[in-house]
Parts: C-alpha cells; sequence; structure tokens
C-alpha cells in the first residue's frame, strides 16, 4: 500500500470498463488521502498552515502541483494552493497525465462532478462542451477516468480552499506536441478576456531514482520551468533529461502561458519522498509552481526619487575620485524590487554618458548605482568623467517599465514610449521616451534614427515585418 500512496505509478483495479455515471465517485479515497471528511479536512489545513511566505496578491493563472498521496506530497502542494487562495475563480481547468490507460489526445469529463469525502465538484459543462467542440482529438473517452487519480487527488485541496468553483477535467495520452499546441489554443481561445479562470496542472517530478541524482535532475526541470522553456521540457522529458509523468499537460500549459503574456514563472517549492520518509534510496520529486503576469511596479515617491538620485550622485562622486563605488543597505521595499533603469549624465545641458539596462536583474538600488557608475566610466561614445568635472555634472535616471512587443509601429506613442528595434540576430537598439522631445523627430525620424543609430541596421528597417520593436514607458527624474 505504501508505495501506492508514494508513486503515481503503481496499482491497477481490476475492474471492467463501463459507462461513466453523472457523479464521478472517487478511485483512492482512504489510500492517497483521508477518506474520512473531518480528518481530512484537518490534514489540508495542517498542510496548509506549514508553508512559508506565499508571492503578493496578483492573479495567478496557472498552477502545476503534484499527486502523490498526502503525506508524501501534500504539504508542496499545500504552497501552491495557499498562492492562489486569494485569487477568486469561477472555473479551474485540472490537465493531468492518464496513468493506466494509454490513448491518443485528450479526454474531456463533459457534465455532472466529481464527489470527494468533502462532497461533489460540479463540472463546468458549457466550458467542457465548448472544449470539446474546438478540436476532433478532444473527446469524452470515460475508460481514460475509472481508474485515474490525477484529478481526483486536487479536488480536496480545491474544496478547502475555494467556494462554489467548478472544475474542467481533462485527462491527457500520448505525447504529441501537435495536441499541446492546439488545446493551448483553445484553452487561450475559450478563456478570452475572463480573469476568472485557473488553469492547474497535476504532475510529480522526477520517479525512483536515489535522492541526489533525483535532485540534480529535478533541478534541471525546475529550470525551464522558471523560464517557462515548453520546447525544452518536451524534449528533455522524452529523451529521459528531465522526468514529469505529467509533461504532456506541462507542456500545454507553459504554451497556454506564453499565448497569454504570462511572463512571471515561480517554483514556490520542491522537495522529494526522501525528505518526508527519510529514505533516500528510491525518491520522488514534488514541486508547487504558478504562473502569472508581472505586475507593474507602484510608482515611486518623491521621496523614493530622490533617494535613487542622491544614491547616483554619491556613487558618481566617489567612484570618480576614488575608483570604488558605495556600497547601501536599502531598506525600502519599493528600492529592493527588481526593474530595469537607465543613468544619464549631462555637462553643460551636454550629454556626458548614458547607460542602463532594459531588464532589471538586481534590486532598482543596486541597477541605479551600477548604471551610475557606466555611465561615468564605459560609455564608449566618451572618456570616463574626471574629478574636475563633477561639479558641472548632472544626474538624470529613468526608470523602465517592463518591455512589451507591439504588432506594428502605429502603437508607438512618442513621449510616451522609449522603442526597443531588433532583427532576433543580434542587432538591437533603443531609445528611451524623452529623445522624442529632445530631438523633436517625427515619428518615422525617431524610428529610422534608431534603426541606423542605434541598431546598426537600414533606416527603414522598422517598416519590415520581420523587425521586432518593444516599447517601454519611463520614470524621468533628474537633479535640476
Amino acid at each position: 500500500m505504501r508505495s501506492f500512496i508514494l508513486f503515481c505509478l503503481a496499482w491497477t483495479l481490476a475492474v471492467p470498463a463501463q459507462a461513466a455515471s453523472t457523479i464521478k465517485a472517487p478511485n483512492v479515497a482512504g489510500q492517497f488521502y483521508s477518506a474520512d471528511p473531518g480528518q481530512l479536512f484537518t490534514d489540508i489545513t495542517a498542510f496548509k498552515s506549514k508553508t512559508g511566505p506565499v508571492p503578493d496578491g496578483r492573479k495567478v493563472q496557472v498552477l502545476i502541483v503534484p499527486h502523490a498521496g498526502y503525506a508524501y506530497s501534500g504539504g508542496v502542494a499545500a504552497y501552491g494552493y495557499n498562492a492562489v487562495a486569494r485569487n477568486q475563480y469561477s472555473t479551474i481547468v485540472i490537465l493531468a497525465p492518464s496513468h493506466f490507460f494509454p490513448f491518443e489526445g485528450v479526454s474531456v469529463w463533459p457534465q455532472g462532478g466529481f464527489k470527494t469525502p468533502l462532497g461533489v465538484v460540479d463540472v463546468d459543462e458549457p466550458f467542457a462542451r465548448a472544449l470539446i467542440k474546438e478540436d476532433a482529438a478532444f473527446r469524452f473517452l470515460p475508460e481514460v477516468f475509472e481508474q485515474e487519480h490525477a484529478v481526483e487527488v486536487q479536488l480536496p485541496f480545491i474544496q478547502s480552499t475555494f467556494s462554489g468553483v467548478k472544475i474542467v477535467p481533462v485527462l491527457m495520452g500520448d505525447p504529441d506536441l501537435g495536441v499541446c499546441e492546439r488545446l493551448a489554443r483553445a484553452l487561450d481561445k475559450i478563456i478570452g478576456s475572463r480573469q476568472d479562470v485557473l488553469v492547474l496542472v497535476s504532475s510529480d517530478m522526477s520517479h525512483y531514482h536515489d535522492y541526489d541524482f533525483a535532485v540534480r535532475m529535478d533541478g534541471g526541470t525546475l529550470e525551464a520551468l522558471r523560464h517557462e522553456d515548453a520546447s525544452a521540457l518536451f524534449k528533455g522529458c522524452l529523451a529521459g533529461q528531465m522526468e514529469m509523468c505529467g509533461f504532456v499537460p506541462v507542456t500545454t500549459a507553459l504554451l497556454y502561458a506564453h499565448l497569454r503574456g504570462l511572463d512571471d514563472a515561480q517554483v514556490l517549492k520542491y522537495a522529494n519522498s526522501g525528505d518526508v520518509t527519510g529514505d533516500k534510496a528510491s525518491v520522488v520529486g514534488y514541486s508547487s509552481t504558478i504562473i502569472s503576469k508581472k505586475p507593474e511596479p507602484v510608482p515611486l515617491s518623491q521621496a523614493q526619487k530622490d533617494r535613487l538620485l542622491a544614491m547616483a550622485r554619491q556613487t558618481v562622486d566617489q567612484f570618480v575620485k576614488t575608483g570604488h563605488a558605495p556600497d547601501f543597505d536599502e531598506k525600502d521595499l519599493r528600492l529592493n524590487q527588481v526593474q530595469g533603469a537607465f543613468v544619464t549624465l549631462e555637462k553643460h545641458g551636454q550629454l556626458r554618458g548614458c547607460i542602463g539596462t532594459l531588464i532589471g536583474k538586481k534590486p532598482l538600488f543596486q541597477t541605479v548605482r551600477d548604471m551610475a557608475v557606466a555611465a561615468a566610466s564605459q560609455d564608449p561614445r566618451f572618456t570616463p568623467v574626471t574629478p574636475g568635472e563633477l561639479k558641472d555634472i548632472e544626474v538624470e535616471v529613468s526608470v523602465l517599465s517592463v518591455p512589451q512587443q507591439v504588432k506594428d509601429a502605429s502603437m508607438i506613442t512618442l513621449g510616451k514610449h522609449g522603442v526597443i528595434v531588433s532583427d532576433g540576430a543580434g542587432h538591437q537598439g533603443v531609445f528611451l521616451p524623452q529623445v522624442a522631445a529632445e530631438t523633436g523627430w517625427s515619428r518615422e525620424e525617431f524610428l529610422s534614427e534608431l534603426c541606423s543609430q542605434k541598431a546598426d541596421l537600414s533606416a527603414g528597417c522598422w517598416k519590415d515585418p520581420g523587425i521586432l520593436l518593444d516599447v517601454f514607458t519611463a520614470d524621468v527624474f533628474a537633479e535640476h
């Protein structure tokens, strides 16, 4: 019995195939989790009470959680459910693998509900019917659900976290990247502009390896999840370099996330069965991952802007005089958020240096410090700033939003948008939003100069459909 609860793949019920009832009875109550409602609720509450801090209240749209016995993976799953508990959902689409019944395509449970010791969870029948209509490979195969636990194990957690939510149970069959892509597109189409739908994926990670090997293998898988790299995950699992029993639905979810512009994947918790039992000879890996859209940072207050300017000024002065940048101990949470920034130096109203990073990799205050050093000493257009110039140098800081791709130049607003142009082959250029006001250029002139000056491309490259255009905004503030 222990091995059944511990591992995704273990035991097959000896029952004949039969037509599914409208209400699906549980398969593993009393085995993977308690069949007693009170004990089950107590167990889940205990798991949730032991998680660490969860991310802020952003809208999570994809959740990936394990489906082993609660004694082994319940603590890891609790991290994911606590992270989504702050959100409100009307529908949860559960994507899961078929462990016992090989088939091609997708099986969608279309009606009724699923029963657990905590009650019945209703199926979102209109959603399920719409999904089945989208593709000939999407249909209802009742026999696929007869013995399966991957959907069921999620339901008590869902019931204890949300009230009144409906589900769309989806089991996926043999590995087929085309099916994954079509299902991702179908979900994106049906969900449309709705913000009350969660795509939940049920999957464990590596199986039956020793502890150290499992941690190394799962580390590569977690990197693919963090980077939302569907191709790497799919190919890695097929090649045996990674393992997820649900890699087909996970691939689908990553493709869906890309279609929805969800750019922030966070692995909240990783552990394996060896961490629970102490037996590290043969373990199964578990993780909780959430995917959402990166929130736009809260606008900087005037005091925070003044603090960043003071840091930039102190950095320029100290580095130019000593060759060493100051270390700042910054407690302000807003200034510790990761964000891109540029630092611009002017002398008598003329540019003296400008260096920045479009995508932040460090806390904002550290990025401003580093860019201040670079602007004073590394801009290839200028010689390094000298101590004698410091009294005439004025400092400007530009804090950037996350760049967003636009379809064409008509979506660019001069004075509001900074623009990044790229050919995808190593040529890239950027203009900050203030360049338009400083030069008086038209949109066409702005883009042509960007292509030729900054990206070393032809002046009209921005008209080429193959050229990538990204826009961003900047909060610009200066000493003067």
